[in-house]
């Protein structure tokens, strides 16, 4: 955080204003910065993350599925061209979900995909208390997941037509 100590004025003709400028001692503020990003990757939920992440790269069957998913999702993609109209797509639609049902069904990935979301909302909240620290009406991203639906603007499948 800039102190009264790193913060320097500089006289107001140095840049032909009428007003003094306030500058930041930026060397300061990016090792603070360096020093934040190295304790966030010595956290426990980075660690937890980077172990389930060596395992699951480790796992030929997870590595295999993954191979399976890729293209079955590259297919569905290909039919979701021509929407549900298309003759493979629910086919192609089901493949996906069962192949991504019996991933998900992997210890390794299950701990992997909550120790991601452990270090996301990590970040987050640093985000967060950076953003406040500085400014109350600071907005800061979040991950939310996007509502699916028919009034979320996005392909439902629900078969009313009007999702597009």
């Amino acid at each position: 955080m800039p102190t009264a100590e790193k913060t320097s004025v500089l006289p107001s003709d140095a840049f032909g204003y009428g007003e003094q400028v306030a500058t930041l001692d930026m060397a300061g503020l990016l090792l603070n910065a360096y020093e934040l990003g190295d304790m966030i990757i010595d956290s426990a939920d980075v660690a937890d993350y980077l172990y389930w992440k060596t395992v699951v790269a480790a796992d030929e069957e997870v590595q295999e599925l993954k191979k399976a998913f890729l293209k079955a999702k590259d297919f569905f993609q290909e039919c979701q061209r021509f929407g549900r109209f298309h003759p493979d797509f629910h086919a192609a639609k089901d493949k996906v979900k069962q192949i991504q049902s019996v991933l998900d069904s992997h210890e390794c990935v299950r701990r992997y995909k909550e120790a991601e979301v452990a270090v996301d909302q990590l970040l987050y909240e640093i985000s967060h208390l950076i953003a406040t620290s500085v400014s109350d009406t600071i907005k800061v991203p979040g991950n939310e997941s996007v509502g699916s639906g028919c009034g979320s603007g996005g392909s439902c499948s629900c078969g009313s037509g009007g999702c597009g």
